[in-house]
């Protein structure tokens, strides 16, 4: 039960997720110095919890156990509990996640561990039911008071493994594109598209990787989530996963980063077969974000939670009797038809509007949405975190300047330059990457991942729009990101730098799995810099990031989409003119590295236009058009 008068020790945090846990009657601390150095002198052990605004089983476990009196009473007594938000504090959910990988093969949130006053975990898991939960608090107590040495061993031992560098093995000298679409030529699910059963996940990079080696699997599985209940089609969007093999029944929530990646992918589909489903799905998903998730200030919020009025996926839900009251009989028995509404119902009675049967296009039909979307409306919305994180925010931009660039829309390059501003101004400090920004409080020193994503993004705007400031920033960015967080010895790059906090491990990350890595972002930023600068630096160090990622990538190839994307052949396109602005309408396409001329070495020939193409090892004779 809550206490509406207690307040724990997240009281002065800005965090939403860990103010939703303020008023539990466990006295939770923050992460820090205050919490480790009291479990040292009462001599208790951490419970840490981590999680995030967004995730429905976080939410549970918080209803279930949290707000219980029992296993307050239980873990007040026996230990020192510590909340964290993943988003916030990646590195120490890295940390965590891997040694919960390590001892039971798996992970996902909410992430429960157990460790010592340094820090040093013995014990992982995700959700617990209430039961379930006091028996594992009571094993525990009794083997911290009883086996202490054993757990100072296991804790040890875990500790050494999670901290073990990811390191180029050497002898892969070329990136396994081939192997990796062939992985996913096996896991391919020919009927719905998707990889493997259910739950289905999107990870869109995987998909702009396949949409250049194996294209049919990639436009299938972009067709059957649009279809499907995952993609909101009464608001556009598009929720965390499936639940189902059809893309029927997602799991609800919203995240910034999923949208973003999204339109990226749709984009490039369209970029690559001019089919008008993938530029309007992309269009509703860019006005989605633009509609719910911009902040006020130029910004994006972090995501929607998946529950509503005390229900997972009630706000996206309908009946019959709904769309009849927003529509009237005979446009809502049409709508009905088309968006599979039953009486029945596909999930807990009611139904998610879905494409699923509808396979003739019928614009008369889908000309109701707005009015469902209003009706939508008057209910109670699922609650926003508005959490601005960089990472995240760098996406966005990237999405909208990917628009501008494959749409040729003014406005969507707009979009991008405001979100690069805001990321600039407000979550950025002379020159330093922060986390992000809640609550009007700006978060801690930035991780691998928001240097990375900002760079990227700064390098879409630039073959976006021409402008050498983006193309500069990203330089300086990249430059950074190599002093704070590069591996000389081992290759790659740490998650956390030079100004984040230490802590028991530290971890890298190349695996590219709801997001891409770090490691694979900053492998793209390099190589696209060393190609639209002629830096040598940037040259070998892309060389180096490359060589690393290989060996990893060898083990397990189709786990790293994203970094394969970016190893795909480019195209250095180097342009001299005397009429740059002529060439504002130059669709720059996704496979090019492009930039103008500036210098001597690349000559205007017969006063035209001239472009110097370079490509798999070659460069072309001087042309007057590409």
């Amino acid at each position: 039960m809550r206490d509406a008068k207690k307040t724990n020790k997240l009281a002065g945090e800005t965090s939403p997720y860990l103010l939703e846990h303020v008023h539990n009657p466990v006295d939770w601390f923050p992460w820090g110095a205050q919490a480790l150095q009291k479990a040292a002198d009462e001599d208790k052990p951490l419970f840490i919890s981590i999680g995030y605004s967004a995730c429905h089983w976080c939410h549970v476990m918080a209803r279930e156990c949290f707000e219980d009196a029992e296993v307050a009473r239980e873990l007040n007594r026996g230990f020192v509990s510590v909340k964290v938000d993943r988003e916030e504090r990646p590195d120490i959910d890295a940390v965590y996640m891997r040694a919960c990988e390590v001892m039971t093969g798996n992970g996902g949130w909410p992430l429960s561990v157990f460790a010592d006053a340094q820090g040093k975990p013995f014990y992982a898991g995700t959700y617990f039911p209430k039961d379930a939960f006091l028996k594992l608090l009571f094993a525990v107590r009794e083997a911290w008071e009883n086996e202490r040495g054993r757990l100072s061993k296991s804790a040890a031992r875990i500790t050494a493994l999670i901290d073990a560098e990811e390191r180029d093995d050497g002898g892969h000298d070329s990136a396994p594109i081939q192997e990796a679409a062939a992985q996913f030529r096996r896991r391919f699910d020919p009927e719905y598209g998707g990889f493997g059963s259910a739950p289905k996940f999107p990870a869109p990079h995987n998909l702009m990787f396949l949409l250049r080696t194996a294209p049919e699997l990639a436009e299938k599985t972009l067709e059957c989530m649009f279809r499907g209940g995952m993609f909101d089609h009464v608001g556009g969007g598009f929720c965390r996963y499936s639940t189902d093999r059809f893309w029927l029944v997602p799991h609800f929530e919203k995240m910034l980063y999923d949208n973003a990646l999204l339109a990226i992918a749709y984009l490039t589909a369209y970029e690559q077969s001019g089919r008008p489903l993938w530029r309007a799905v992309a269009e509703r998903t860019l006005a989605y974000m633009e509609r719910e998730l911009r902040a006020p200030d130029g910004g994006f919020y972090a995501s929607q939670d998946a529950d509503s009025e005390g229900m997972e996926g009630r706000y996206y839900l309908f009946s019959p009797g709904e769309i009849r009251e927003a529509l009237g009989d005979a446009d809502g028995a049409r709508f009905c038809l088309r968006y599979g509404i039953t009486e029945t119902g596909n999930f807990e009675g009611l139904s998610v509007p879905n494409l699923l049967r509808a396979r003739e296009d019928d614009a008369e039909t889908d000309a109701l949405l707005p009015r469902v979307y209003d009706y939508r409306k008057k209910r109670v919305p699922p609650r926003t975190d508005v959490k601005k994180l960089t990472a995240w925010n760098a996406l966005a931009a990237a999405a909208f300047a990917a628009g501008g660039r494959i749409l040729k829309h003014g406005l969507y390059a707009d979009a991008a330059r405001d979100t690069l501003a805001f990321i600039g101004r407000e979550l950025s400090d002379d020159g330093a990457v922060l986390v992000g920004k809640t609550s009007g409080k700006r978060l801690g020193a930035g991780f691998l991942s928001d240097y990375a994503f900002y760079a990227y993004a700064l390098i879409e705007a630039y073959e976006a729009t021409f402008e050498e400031s983006f193309l500069s920033r990203a330089a300086g960015l990249a430059k950074r990101a190599c002093a704070l967080f590069e591996d000389a010895q081992g290759g790659g790059f740490f998650l956390s730098g030079k100004d984040n906090e230490t802590l028991v491990a530290r971890t890298k990350e190349s695996y590219d799995g709801a997001m891409p890595s770090g490691n694979s972002v900053m492998a793209y930023v390099l190589s696209r810099l060393a190609l639209l600068t002629d830096d040598e630096e940037f040259a070998r160090r892309a060389e180096r990031q490359s060589a690393f990622m290989n060996g990893l990538a060898a083990s397990y190839p189709a786990g790293y989409g994203f970094y394969l994307y970016g190893a795909l052949p480019v195209k250095k396109i180097v342009c001299a003119t005397n009429d740059p602005a002529g060439l504002r309408g130059l669709r720059v396409r996704s496979d090019w590295a492009f930039r103008f001329a500036s210098g001597p070495e690349y000559p205007i020939i017969d006063n035209k236009t001239t472009y110097y193409v370079c490509e798999g090892g070659v460069c072309h004779p001087p042309a007057h058009a590409i």
